[in-house]
């Protein structure tokens, strides 16, 4: 097939709808504890494969839940690499926020920075938002690091905002206006 001129797709990554198949994946990826924790996750019961699909049974076929879609980040070889996530819509202001997961073999080869701006340009030039928060436990010093990379700026911070490990933690605010967006995607 031929997705050179396909807008879900960048140089390493592609963006498809979840499927049922994606479910072990996801499986494997709750048993990676501490990075649940830092998606804010926290320590999660014990799940099953049948429970994984249970969950993204609601998510397939880019299905809007209560505001969320979810979207399968796959490498341009179709090995799913991670999971994005448009949440927190609000029309009226123009704002969204974003959730990005990159399973652990998979991180630091670029496909959640590539996959967080083709879903930032869906929003800013397809729906028309104007600004994308987001946010992370102030000890992820990855993320804080990917999202200067994207161009967000640091916008505040709420203490103690989540709990694991025995432990409260600050969480760090961030924000990206659609013209920072464009800015940043010039260089």
């Amino acid at each position: 097939m031929d997705f050179s001129k396909y807008f879900w797709q960048g140089e390493k990554v592609r963006l498809r709808p979840l499927k049922i198949e994606d479910a072990e994946q996801s499986y494997m990826d709750s048993l990676d504890t501490p990075s649940r924790q830092f998606l804010q996750l926290g320590t999660e019961l014990p799940t099953t494969i049948d429970t994984q699909k249970e969950i993204l049974s609601k998510y397939i076929n880019c299905k809007d839940v209560d505001g969320t879609m979810i979207l399968a980040i796959e490498n341009l070889e179709g090995v799913k690499v991670g999971a994005i996530s448009l949440h927190s819509q609000n029309l009226k202001n123009g704002i969204f926020s974003m959730g990005l997961g990159i399973s652990s073999p998979y991180r630091k080869q670029g496909y959640g920075e590539e996959a967080a701006r083709i879903l930032m340009r869906y929003c800013f030039f397809e729906r028309r938002f104007q600004k994308c928060n987001s946010a992370c436990v102030a000890d992820n010093e990855a993320s804080i690091g990917f999202h200067k990379k994207l161009g967000f700026i640091e916008e505040g911070r709420r203490r103690s905002n989540f709990f694991f490990n025995g432990q409260y933690h600050d969480e760090v605010l961030f924000g990206l206006i659609k013209k920072e967006f464009e800015e940043k995607e010039k260089e």
